[in-house]
């Protein structure tokens, strides 16, 4: 499994482009924006792109969602099935503050927590953490947690936005995050990676 991140769009979300070498399959996490890096990083590496993950529907997360849909007309979009509202308004994705046209949009696959994908030899696991959004989600594969905008390095996610609430993510991190393996990889939808151990022992949030 390879993985690379790239900020992309105004606020610079973490885009992740994850693709299994020996099959040639992959997925790609939170385009925020659209980027010749990424496009490019696909071509060369010669795998199909099989889905477009979204850990939740902020703007800044899904603003180069259908440039790479033209692209990469193959990919199919997954979403958590409690992000439709946010997915859908433009009124409260703050897509137009995050890129400056509003976008409505919704999803191939609706997945619940506890569903799971295969990519490749590569094994998703969907889960919902709400906190930031009704419908964020995290993504665990292999020795990595993809996070979105639930857990940061040392911080977590604002919780201040529609939708919002600082009890729900505390509690999603704590019941569903922390259980993970201390050596779990964060890989976070802005900002630097951590580790499960590292938040567990530095967050103060936790």
């Amino acid at each position: 499994m390879q993985i690379k991140g790239f900020p992309v769009g105004a606020l610079g979300a973490n885009n992740y482009i994850v693709w299994d070498e020996i099959n040639h399959k992959g997925f790609m996490v939170d385009p925020g924006g659209y980027s010749d890096k990424v496009f490019k990083l696909i071509n060369n590496e010669c795998f199909t792109l099989e889905y477009i993950i979204l850990t939740h529907g902020h703007g800044d997360h899904i603003g180069g969602v259908s440039a790479y849909q033209k692209l990469f007309p193959e990919a199919r979009v997954v979403a958590c099935e409690k992000e439709k509202d946010m997915l859908i308004n433009a009124d409260i994705n703050s897509s137009l503050e995050c890129t400056g046209r509003e976008i409505s949009m919704g999803a191939d696959i609706w997945v619940k927590d506890g569903d799971s994908i295969e990519v490749g030899d590569m094994h998703l696991d969907f889960i919902h953490t709400p906190g930031h959004t009704p419908g964020g989600m995290c993504i665990h594969v292999g020795n990595y947690l993809f996070s979105g905008d639930t857990l940061f390095c040392n911080s977590i996610g604002r919780t201040d936005f529609p939708g919002g609430s600082f009890e729900k993510i505390i509690a999603s991190i704590k019941n569903k995050l922390l259980i993970l393996p201390e050596d779990t990889i964060v890989l976070p939808g802005h900002m630097n990676e951590s580790t499960i151990g590292d938040e567990k022992r530095f967050n103060p949030f936790l």
